[in-house]
């Protein structure tokens, strides 16, 4: 790998003169102070290495020469060599000679071109566009912040990928123009196209006239034989059908014997069950009677259990405060004794110390003891007045001590008091929130069972009401029920029929049911006039929709029910009632108006059957209404007379009558199910009535708690007004005296302080008259004055008298204490408390067995009920079954007597339907000869097909052509139409032509549906060869024609496509060519980038990643760039710090040099930004790249960077002039180790 060896600079900015710089090892470092001509240096290898002179920062060339910006050029020209050292030793000089106004390159000394120059230092690895060797000062961030777009186009220089955008962009443009002229003439061939295709339609229009005739014949064929096919399987059918019916008839005789046989066995089962509900019904009502009794007693002893537990769980929360202030109470008294204890201790130390003192104190001659007393008899003598003074001083501060000493037990024993006062209140205040706990408990209490014995109240009071008035209904419905006397026994087809409309009900939400359960007349007076307009009618089902109809008509005929008519409300045409009859006078009123009806949606159904049909009282006023007027109207007397518009008057007839009492026997059924309601509502209010036990006993709780709410109230008030009151009072006696105490003790402390100080200054002149008569004694035993061994002698007693009155003092108050505290007896309390705790859960344990027992009592009545309920609730799903089995029963035995009618029915019909479909088939057969439609043979042809002149010559011919069998029929006798029949029988018909799909449809109405499908294929077949016009027959002549244009227009439009398919060909060649130098570039890149900027920020959890915009065509778009920093969250790069954005462009610059390195690398200051962790890292990486990779030549300022170097290149300032002057020092580090990095290097050069 080769290297820049050294510059040599003349005269070219601030490097006056010739000099040299160098040599450069691998790592470099360039330093120097600021303006001393750093950048210069830069601008030196940007100039050698080819850079433009607009990024030298001059404006012309001539500026590069020292001297030239001030006006005083050192020299004309200026020259930078940069020398350039092989691998194997040998140096290349690359010049670059400023003679204004250009320059001149040359390598090793032979003048050459730019590009000659350029391809040079390509192949070396340095290119100048891309500046891959290069990054100038401030550059750093720039290269970080660049844009997506910036960043795609610095990709673009390093990958030689930029030099393909001018040639991709003209490709591009030649592919668009080639795509608008193919599909210019892709239009153009579409059009001829459809020419052609026009053409080819007429050509077609006559082929399709001669096909609809042969397709028209085929269609009345394949009509003609459909028909006839199922023509001949729909009477087979029939024919078996008959054959079924009669062999089900057979076996009706028997099946209705054997029902009736075990209808009779089902009555006889039914009247036992009716007895074993009885017996049970009645045991029930005694358990009923026995639980009301037993279920108040529980819940008596259950609260009184509750009361007794609430109880409990007071006294054991008062117990555990008792017990602990006990405990409490035993300690203080320990402590008393242990304090007291150890003052009689110290009281005794104390002595034996005083007997061992005394023994060492100084002791006096027998004469010199006389002497002491003469002399003191001497002082007293003189000092009498003072000492009398002296005396009553001493006398009165004893007084006062004595007082202060009082006073201040006084204090102690008022301050004990005033804290037992205070545990009194605390005691009081307890007792207080236990009642207002216990207070609130029973109010809450209280007000939950007042609220259940008033909402059981109003149960109860409104079941009585309830109760009356259900009687006073079910009175009413039976004598309604007396007054009605009509037979109210069903067929068995009206159950059959009630039994087909609940199913309906039940299956089809839109069912709304008979319009005579929906409707009734608003006076009885009416049931004849409405039952006569309403006519059949009256037994409609009345149902939402016409789809709803038509499932219910299926499902009817599934179930082989009867008939029924159907109104369908949003189908039925039903005319609005005229507002004008409404005002004819007289009686007259629409029919519509005396009906009531619900729900109010079948109105329209209302209107559809009445019509605008007016009521009238009489008939003859009916007749007026309906034919006197300008216009007939509809109208009805109230005897059923009926008056059409078309003059048909019909009524009368008892049938109608008969019809009306169906509207009586709705009323029956609705008193009977208004009975059954009364009846079982009853039953349910008698387990209601039987509450009122226990509203009694939610009384008596009641009243009970609030006894013991009024006591816990009085108790509080007690507590309140009397024992709080005293103590308070109590309390503000204490507090007025330790009140008053304060300044009594204080002006007693101030009154011996004063006297104090009386007494030392009389003591003073006594102690004067001492020293003058005592001196000489004083001189004689060694003492400086005789108070010193009075008060050596004196000091001791009046120490132990000091000490003995303190422990007195604080025996006597020890004592007092514990004293009081023997006093209160605070075990009392907790035996007593433990006591009651006892008996409570004595009782409880006692209260809990009688509540157990109780509700034993309950539980087993409850059993038994239960067992009787679902006893009874058996016997009545076993009655229900046999009732229900009873009525299926009764309801087969009806159906198997209808079943034999309907089937004798079904039977004659089934006949008259194979005589119809014979004539049917008679009728297609003729149709088949006159229209001249051949129908293959199996058996005959189609002369045999019978003539009715030849058969009857005497009867009149039918219309011809007619598709009414029955005109045929009419018009021959029986007997020749049988043998007509017999005739046709025996022609058999090839059907193997018909379609199986046709053949296998068994459905009628799908068969019709089928048949009239191919009838109108037939007839539309028919209309379309009526409408169509002749043929074009020049149709063929036009379509050669086109066919040619056509061929001329498709070798043009293959021209073009070729033409673009050329072009899109060089297009993406250019494309691929673009796309693989520059993924080629940043592939290496993006990932060789991560590495680096973990190597940089030396952890491996620092993360850089790359990533394009557009994946096809990514020089299109921008490039991401992003870093994750060391223990931080992704952040855009705008948000990240400089150093990190340093670290980042470094990162970047260092992936893309590895790209295509260059052999050295230049960098000015590029750690401007960071810090000395993140310097250090740099700097380390760059160490060790400069051993494998690239040489590093680095202009900085910090030492932290520039220690790392194998040498450094100093530049400073030359002092003087008025240009500035770069001077150069280099200095060789490698000689020292890498521990002394950074010391004063040994050698520098001078140049």
């Amino acid at each position: 790998m080769g290297f820049l060896v050294r510059l040599e600079l003349e005269n070219f900015k601030s490097y006056k003169g010739h000099q040299v710089i160098g040599p450069l090892k691998q790592f470099t470092a360039i330093i120097g102070p600021n303006g001393a001509g750093k950048s210069n240096l830069m601008d030196a290898i940007s100039f050698v290495l080819g850079e433009k002179t607009q990024h030298l920062r001059v404006k012309t060339v001539k500026d590069l020469i020292h001297g030239a910006p001030i006006g005083k050029p050192v020299a004309s020209r200026a020259k930078v060599t940069a020398v350039y050292g092989e691998e194997d030793g040998t140096e290349v000089h690359f010049s670059r000679i400023i003679i204004p106004p250009s320059t001149e390159y040359r390598i090793d000394g032979k003048v050459v071109s730019h590009s000659q120059y350029k391809e040079q230092l390509e192949a070396l690895g340095i290119l100048i566009k891309a500046k891959n060797f290069l990054v100038f000062q401030g550059a750093v961030e720039s290269i970080a912040m660049k844009n997506p777009k910036e960043r795609t186009q610095l990709f673009e220089e390093i990958s030689h990928s930029g030099e393909l955008a001018e040639e991709y962009e003209k490709c591009k443009a030649e592919m668009l123009k080639s795509q608008e002229e193919t599909t210019f003439t892709f239009q153009k061939k579409k059009g001829v196209t459809m020419e052609k295709k026009e053409a080819k339609a007429e050509k077609e229009e006559a082929e399709k006239y001669k096909k609809l005739q042969e397709e028209l014949a085929e269609n009345q064929l394949e009509e003609q034989l459909f028909l006839l096919y199922h023509n001949e399987r729909q009477t087979s059918e029939l024919l078996q059908d008959i054959k079924n019916k009669q062999k089900e008839l057979s076996g009706l005789t028997n099946r209705q014997q054997k029902i009736e046989g075990q209808l009779k066995a089902k009555k006889q089962g039914a009247a036992k069950f009716a007895r074993e509900m009885s017996l049970i019904e009645k045991t029930m009502r005694e358990k009923e009677v026995e639980l009301v009794k037993k279920k108040p007693l529980y819940i008596k002893a259950k609260e009184r259990t509750l009361h007794v537990v609430k109880r409990l769980e007071a006294s054991k929360k008062t117990h555990k405060k008792a017990v602990e202030l006990h405990d409490k109470h035993k300690e203080e008294i320990k402590a008393l004794e242990a304090e007291l204890e150890e003052v009689n201790r110290c009281a005794s130390q104390y002595e034996q110390e005083l007997a061992d003192s005394q023994s060492q104190d100084l002791q006096l001659l027998d004469s010199q003891v006389l002497e002491y007393h003469r002399l003191k008899g001497v002082v007293v003598k003189q000092s009498s007045a003072l000492g009398q003074k002296m005396e009553r001083l001493n006398q009165e501060q004893r007084t006062d001590e004595e007082a202060l000493e009082q006073a201040v037990m006084k204090k102690e024993e008022l301050l004990n008091r005033q804290a037992q006062l205070k545990e009194q209140r605390s005691q009081h205040e307890q007792r207080l929130e236990k009642l207002d706990a216990y207070i609130s408990t029973n109010n809450q209490t209280i007000v939950k069972l007042r609220a259940e014995h008033q909402k059981l109240s109003e149960e109860v009071n409104q079941a009585n009401l309830r109760y009356r008035e259900l009687n006073e209904a079910l009175e009413g419905v039976q004598e309604k029920l007396k007054d009605v006397r009509v037979d109210t026994q069903e067929s068995s087809s009206a159950q059959r029929r009630a039994e087909i409309l609940d199913n309906l009900k039940r299956l089809y939400p839109g069912v709304y049911g008979r319009l005579i359960d929906l409707c009734e007349p608003v006076h009885k007076r009416y049931l004849v006039a409405i039952t006569k307009v309403l006519g059949r009618n009256m037994d409609a089902i009345v149902v939402d929709q016409h789809k709803t109809g038509k499932d219910c008509i299926q499902y009817i005929k599934d179930q082989h029910a009867p008939p029924c008519t159907f109104l369908p409300l949003d189908t039925i045409e039903a005319k609005p009632t005229n507002e004008a009859l409404r005002e004819l006078g007289g009686s007259a009123k629409p029919v519509i108006d005396i009906i009531h009806f619900n729900p109010p949606a079948i109105k329209r159904a209302l209107q559809y059957a009445c019509g605008n049909a007016l009521v009238c009282d009489t008939m003859e006023e009916a007749r007026k209404v309906a034919y006197g007027g300008s216009e007939r109207r509809k109208a009805v007397s109230l005897d059923g007379t009926l008056f059409q518009k078309s003059g048909v008057i019909s009524g009368g007839a008892s049938d109608i009558k008969a019809k009306a009492k169906r509207w009586d026997e709705k009323q029956v059924d609705g008193l009977k199910k208004q009975r059954d309601r009364c009846l079982e509502e009853l039953k349910d209010i008698t387990l209601v009535r039987r509450k009122e036990p226990e509203l009694q006993n939610l009384q008596s709780q009641i009243t009970g708690l609030e006894t013991r709410l009024k006591f816990s109230k009085t108790d509080k008030e007690v507590t309140l007004d009397q024992s709080l009151t005293e103590n308070a009072r109590e309390m503000e006696v204490v507090e007025g005296e330790l009140e008053a105490m304060e300044p009594r003790i204080a002006n007693i402390e101030a009154s011996i302080n004063t006297r104090k100080a009386e007494i030392v200054k009389l003591q003073s002149k006594i102690n004067k008259v001492e020293d003058q008569v005592f001196e000489e004694f004083c001189s004689s035993i060694g003492v400086p004055h005789i108070r010193h061994f009075e008060e050596k002698q004196l000091k001791g007693q009046q120490e132990k008298a000091q000490k003995q009155l303190e422990f007195s003092n604080q025996e006597s108050r020890l004592k007092n204490q514990l004293e009081y505290e023997l006093k209160r007896d605070t075990s009392a309390n907790v035996k007593k408390l433990a006591a009651s705790i006892a008996a409570d859960e004595s009782s409880i344990a006692t209260l809990q067995k009688d509540e157990e027992e109780k509700l034993k009592d309950i539980e087993g009545v409850e059993e038994s009920m239960e067992e009787l309920k679902a006893q009874k609730q058996r016997i009545k799903k076993d009655t229900d079954e046999q009732d229900i089995e009873s009525r299926e029963l009764r309801k087969m035995l009806g159906t198997a007597m209808k079943d034999a009618a309907t089937l004798q029915k079904a039977i004659t019909a089934r006949e008259a339907e194979v005589d119809q479909k014979r004539a049917d088939r008679h009728s297609l057969l003729k149709t088949c000869k006159m229209e001249d439609i051949k129908l293959a043979m199996l058996s005959g042809s189609m002369d045999d097909i019978g003539d009715e002149e030849r058969t009857a010559p005497n009867t009149q011919s039918s219309e011809v052509g007619s598709s009414l069998a029955a005109m045929d029929i009419d018009s021959i006798s029986s007997q020749g139409a049988q043998m007509l029949y017999e005739r046709e029988s025996r022609l058999e018909i090839d059907y193997s032509s018909l379609d199986d799909k046709l053949k296998e449809i068994d459905n009628d109405t799908e068969v019709q549906n089928m048949a009239k499908e191919l009838n109108a294929n037939v007839s539309k077949l028919q209309t379309t060869l009526q409408r169509i016009n002749a043929p074009n027959m020049k149709a063929l002549e036009k379509l050669e024609g086109v066919e040619a244009r056509l061929q001329e227009t498709v070798s043009a439009f293959e021209k073009s496509r070729d033409t673009a398919r050329k072009a899109k060909a060089d297009f993406e060649k250019v494309k691929k060519d673009r796309y693989d130098r520059f993924t080629d570039a940043f592939e290496h890149v993006s990932t060789v980038i991560d590495d680096i900027y973990k190597k940089l920020s030396n952890n491996t959890s620092a993360q850089a990643f790359l990533g394009t915009e557009n994946a096809e065509e990514p020089y299109l778009e921008g490039i991401s760039y992003n870093c994750i920093a060391p223990g931080k969250r992704y952040r855009p790069m705008d948000n990240l710090s400089g150093g990190e954005k340093t670290v980042a462009a470094l990162a970047l610059l260092f992936a893309i040099h590895s790209y295509q390195p260059a052999p050295f690398f230049v960098l000015d200051e590029i750690d401007a930004a960071l810090d000395n962790t993140n310097i250090s890292r740099v700097a380390n990486y760059i160490t060790e790249q400069t051993r494998t990779s690239f040489q590093c030549i680095v202009i900085s300022l910090k030492e932290e960077f520039y220690s790392h170097a194998d040498a450094l290149v100093g530049i400073y300032c030359e002092a003087g002039g008025d240009c500035t002057v770069s001077r150069i020092l280099t200095h060789d580090l490698t000689q020292y180790p890498a521990t002394t990095s950074g010391a004063s290097p040994t050698k520098v050069r001078a140049h």
